[in-house]
């Protein structure tokens, strides 16, 4: 192995940007257009006929944060109305539970898919429950004909965090098909890049109009329309909205990066069974492979660092593997560990004893199809000098 101190540090996540991007996004800021407008537009219609959904069905926004906020509310859930979500997922996904006034309950993962377990959520249903936040975690589908029936069975408000989930597939259909709404995420690690950035899919007619209507600050009409070559259009506030909208210039963007989706998923996908095959003898847990009927969509390869297999925590693997340049991440410590959680709600991890033990061993390894042969193999060979 070569001397790790001279190599430049390889970057946890980096995307893939290429010319067409690079110019979409000079044309636009040479049109003077930067706010929403065309560009957002276009990236919507093609999101739209990737999800295999309606053009209306789709709503860009500046986050998954902001798609989760605005579709609980346009969802019509009470106010204080219980929310049942994971424990082991990015505290937007509880934040926004509690942007919109509701009161989050975790319910504990599958201990080998990092999933929310249906039979947790069907234990965690009171009186109080309107609604279910299922997180596709690293790419892999939840299980969402029990999650689904669940919904059914308590007449819950079903959405789906789809944050890793942008190529995900269960049983044919797309992840955010199934739920009243899915929310997907364009952030800079994320499959699909705007730098920021997300996208609401609704599956009722009125619900997505709300919802577009909410990230706007409530006005009946966005700039595009209002200040148009079609003429000055009036506007009317018919909500106290957000301001949650997609600029055009991430959408320049997002219209290639969705353009080259598929040829960057078989690049993650390449890289992820590059480390599963070579972390196969090393005293590590690798992650699942896709079920059958199901599509992964490679977002992340963690490997579950326990400290009487390994001989280190999986903190003392993080700095080994910084101190030989390699940038990793952590999916996640557990929303419990947080002090915010734990001195509102009382929470402790060990009420969520699957997700602590995930949240507490879990490390993620580079997987970007801005990755080259050369930089996988440094990757394998500093978890392998690590672990030796």
């Amino acid at each position: 192995m070569s001397d790790s101190s001279t190599e430049p540090f390889l970057v946890f996540g980096a995307p893939r940007i290429e010319a067409a991007e690079i110019a979409e996004v000079e044309a636009c800021l040479r049109s003077g257009w930067l706010g929403t407008g065309p560009r957002v537009a276009q990236f919507e219609h093609d999101f739209a006929d990737y999800q295999r959904v309606a053009a209306g069905q789709v709503a860009a926004v500046n986050s998954c944060t902001a798609a989760l906020h605005v579709s609980m509310i346009a969802a019509g859930l009470e106010p204080g109305a219980e929310v049942i979500t994971t424990p082991l997922t990015f505290c937007a996904t509880v934040n926004a539970i509690l942007h919109a006034g509701l009161m989050p309950v975790l319910a504990d993962v599958d201990a080998d898919t990092r999933n929310i377990d249906p039979a947790a959520i069907e234990a965690a249903i009171t009186p109080r429950t309107q609604a279910i936040v299922a997180v596709h975690f690293a790419g892999r589908p939840c299980q969402m004909d029990a999650i689904s029936a669940i919904a059914r069975k308590h007449k819950l408000a079903l959405i789906e965090d789809c944050a890793h989930a942008i190529e995900t597939e269960y049983r044919g259909e797309k992840a955010g098909s199934f739920g009243d709404f899915g929310c997907f995420s364009f952030y800079v690690t994320k499959n699909v890049v705007t730098g920021e950035g997300g996208m609401i899919v609704g599956r009722d007619q009125a619900h997505i109009d709300r919802a577009r209507v909410l990230a706007l600050h409530g006005m009946s009409k966005d700039a595009w329309h209002r200040f148009g070559d079609a003429g000055y259009r009036h506007y009317q506030v018919v909500e106290a909205g957000f301001k949650y909208n997609m600029m055009d210039i991430q959408a320049a963007l997002g219209i290639h990066q969705l353009r080259a989706v598929e040829r960057h998923w078989a690049r993650r996908k390449a890289i992820w069974q590059r480390y599963q095959h070579a972390f196969a003898e090393l005293p590590v847990t690798r992650p699942l492979e896709a079920a059958p009927d199901t599509r992964h969509a490679y977002h992340l390869y963690t490997l579950m660092i326990d400290e009487a297999r390994c001989g280190m925590t999986r903190d003392g693997f993080l700095d080994a593997m910084n101190r030989r340049r390699i940038g990793t991440g952590v999916h996640y410590l557990s929303i419990p560990e947080h002090p915010y959680y734990q001195q509102r709600f009382g929470w402790r991890p060990e009420q969520w004893p699957r997700a602590m033990a995930n949240g507490r061993q879990t490390v993620s390894l580079p997987l970007s199809p801005a990755l080259d042969d050369a930089d996988v193999t440094r990757v394998i060979e500093a978890v392998h000098a690590t672990l030796r």
